[in-house]
């Protein structure tokens, strides 16, 4: 790592824009070089974990963003009240605003960001390809103008050949970008992305793209100073995708040699120059399975997946820009940076995966990350703006924390995402964590043969977590065998006074559909479970739970792992990263009944229209007594800036329709009924 240079000279004192986990990372930045805080919230966040840590707090208005974190005169006003010399904005809200940036120089504010003028050449998708044109940039074929309509759109398209993707001009975070197949999906796909436009950045032109297929996603951090010095910070692969919004991203990328990195690097910190760029930014490539790469847009702010090239280069991303806002030159060359490791972080959102990755809201029962820091080989970090007992609200982003992980290898850091995410226990919302888990253990992803495609490809019938390896069949059998036991001790101890002498021996173990017959023994490092029909036993250690703990923690057969667990009836609930299974505990007398037990019947919902998630109904385009044809449009339910059309899943006579534009609703109500 590069030797910083010192803290003197910097501002005394720093506003945030922002809110959640970006917010709590600038704060730990700015503590570590001496510089006090001060943090806006809206109503929604005014006992957040940011405002806790911050040395100051302004409240700015109420909790949608448009009344107050997309405010700027609010955010100046804060300034100007607390005495704050500069504003870093984050990233999303006005991180990429032109406007907001100059206004805060006309106020005497320092805005910690790139000027205004490499904003405007770079933050509209529209100008930024012609600029990176002019500088010899290579970039995908398209259309780079504004779409007037549907005809217009379905002209270019045919121009440039099918596939095409549709993208807002003001975009970012993954909102407002259709990939179209053909004409018919045209006219649809276009409101759509004019609709969340509007909606999310207050701006409704989109262009067009040639889409690739199979790209990946690839991009390259670019930091400049305001003396004209420009590095680049090697690249991010960001191609495990999910509606445009990444999930997993690593640095460096697997498929990139020496050469193409290069040359990645040198178009990158030329467009930077180009426009006189002068703090953080990412140049965002698509790339072919072949290594060509074209340029898709430059994001004018700090990235969320920042901290992946954090852990490779050794670099603080925050308080580099913080240095080049007050006027520090670059305390270093390309030269002198170099790539150490490997880096992986995981998003982790308040989303179902179960049910196609909808939005989930709650409070945070529980919230228990892995430990920070070094473990053996490993670093783990945990960036997050949460804490237990927080509320996941339905007005921002879903996501809950960023889990990275570093090692000195890439197949020894995936090891160590897989292990740190099972340590990972999060109740209340749903939350994306067996996803992530399931795509850590696939042997495509460890291979490094990504593409934006990913999801839809390994998952094309959605996620539905993963069969039990043998592995994980095991370690259910010795968890629920170990977790019975001590249950069994402490309610025989609670009842008489007295420890169970000789505890029961002979169990049978329904899991998976199969009933396994076990004999437990203690011993001196823990318990021995005898597999009588397989003939063979399985060793538990380390064990590491209490009855009531979510997480059980051990060592089966030498190998550590760690599972979810909750109690149910004459047995439990586990999960081991991707798979899941009910584990029942039974005396052989119980598992002779069982097996005699008529199969339980799912209820029949086939006639009812439910809501996917909780949300905002903003529109209804059915009434009672309608016949409707599969596909056709029922109503739109909008929650964290994601409009989720909700079609007939079947032909049929709509009997009720049992929702009104501006409802709330919530996950599984019911928006219909077929006669």
């Amino acid at each position: 790592m590069p030797n910083p240079p010192k803290t003197s000279g910097l501002f005394a004192k720093i506003l945030i824009a922002n809110r959640g986990e970006v917010a709590v990372r600038i704060i730990r930045t700015c503590r570590r070089l001496g510089i006090a805080t001060v943090v806006v919230h809206s109503e929604a966040d005014a006992a957040s974990l940011a405002v806790q840590m911050a040395d100051e707090a302004v409240a700015i208005g109420p909790a949608p963003a448009a009344q107050s974190y997309l405010v700027g005169d609010r955010i100046i006003e804060a300034c100007r009240s607390t005495g704050a010399q500069a504003v870093h904005p984050g990233f999303g809200f006005l991180s990429e605003r032109a406007d907001f940036a100059r206004a805060c120089s006309d106020a005497g504010i320092v805005f910690i960001g790139p000027n205004p003028a490499a904003i405007e050449a770079m933050g509209d998708k529209i100008a930024s390809k012609r600029c990176a044109q002019a500088a010899g940039v290579a970039c995908v074929p398209g259309h780079i103008g504004q779409i007037e309509d549907a005809g217009h759109a379905a002209r270019i398209a045919a121009g440039i050949g099918y596939p095409v993707m549709l993208k807002a001009s003001a975009g970012g975070g993954g909102k407002g970008i259709r990939v179209v197949q053909g004409e018919a999906e045209m006219a649809g796909a276009l409101a759509a992305v004019q609709a969340e436009a509007r909606g999310a950045f207050g701006d409704d032109r989109v262009f067009i793209e040639k889409f690739i297929t199979e790209p990946r996603h690839i991009e390259v951090q670019v930091l400049g100073d305001k003396l004209g010095h420009v590095v680049h910070l090697f690249e991010r692969e960001c191609s495990i995708q999910r509606r445009n919004q990444k999930v997993i991203e690593e640095a460096p990328s697997p498929l990139l040699d020496a050469g193409v990195r290069a040359a990645m690097g040198e178009q990158a910190t030329a467009l930077a120059r180009a426009v006189g760029y002068d703090s953080a930014g990412t140049v965002e490539f698509v790339v072919s399975q072949d290594k060509s790469f074209y340029f898709l847009e430059m994001n004018t702010r700090l990235q969320v997946e920042h901290p992946v090239t954090e852990l490779i280069t050794g670099l603080d991303l925050v308080e580099q820009m913080i240095r080049v806002a007050a006027g520090e030159p670059l305390g270093f060359g390309q030269e002198d940076l170099s790539i150490k490791g490997w880096a992986v972080e995981s998003r982790i959102y308040a989303e179902d995966p179960y049910r196609n990755f909808l939005p989930s809201i709650g409070r945070l029962v529980r919230y228990r990350p892995p430990p920070d820091g070094a473990q053996g080989d490993l670093v783990i970090r945990n960036d997050a703006g949460v804490r237990e007992g927080d509320e996941i609200s339905i007005h921002y982003d879903p996501m809950i924390a960023k889990l990275a992980a570093w090692g000195p290898t890439r197949e020894g850091v995936i090891g160590g995402m897989a292990a740190a995410l099972e340590r990972f226990h999060i109740s209340g919302p749903a939350h994306n964590l067996p996803f992530l888990s399931a795509v850590m253990d696939q042997p495509r992803f460890r291979s490094g043969a990504l593409s934006t495609a990913y999801i839809a490809d390994e998952f094309p019938q959605g996620f539905h977590g993963l069969e039990p390896t043998p592995r994980q069949i095991d370690i259910f059998v010795a968890a629920a065998c170990a977790m019975h036991r001590l249950q069994s001790r402490r309610n025989g101890h609670a009842a008489t006074g007295l420890r169970q002498a000789t505890p029961r021996q002979d169990w049978v173990i329904v899991v998976a559909g199969a009933m396994l017959a076990v004999r437990l023994a203690d011993t001196l490092e823990g318990l021995a479970l005898e597999l009588r029909d397989e003939g063979r036993t399985l060793r538990l250690a380390a064990l590491e739970w209490r009855p009531g703990q979510p997480l059980l923690a051990g060592v089966l057969d030498g190998e550590p792992f760690a599972l979810e667990v909750a109690a149910a009836a004459e047995g439990f609930q586990l999960r081991h990263r991707a798979a899941r299974a009910r584990v029942l505990v039974l005396t052989p007398v119980s598992a002779e009944l069982h097996r005699r037990l008529p199969p339980r019947r799912a209820p029949d919902t086939s006639r009812l229209v439910l809501s996917p998630m909780p949300g905002l109904v903003v529109a209804v385009e059915a009434i009672a007594g309608q016949e409707v044809k599969a596909g056709e449009t029922l109503c739109i339910v909008e929650a964290m800036k994601m409009q989720n059309i909700i079609r007939a899943e079947r032909d049929g006579l709509l009997a009720e329709v049992a929702v009104k534009i501006g409802d709330s609703v919530s996950a599984d109500e019911i928006l219909a009924r077929f006669a």
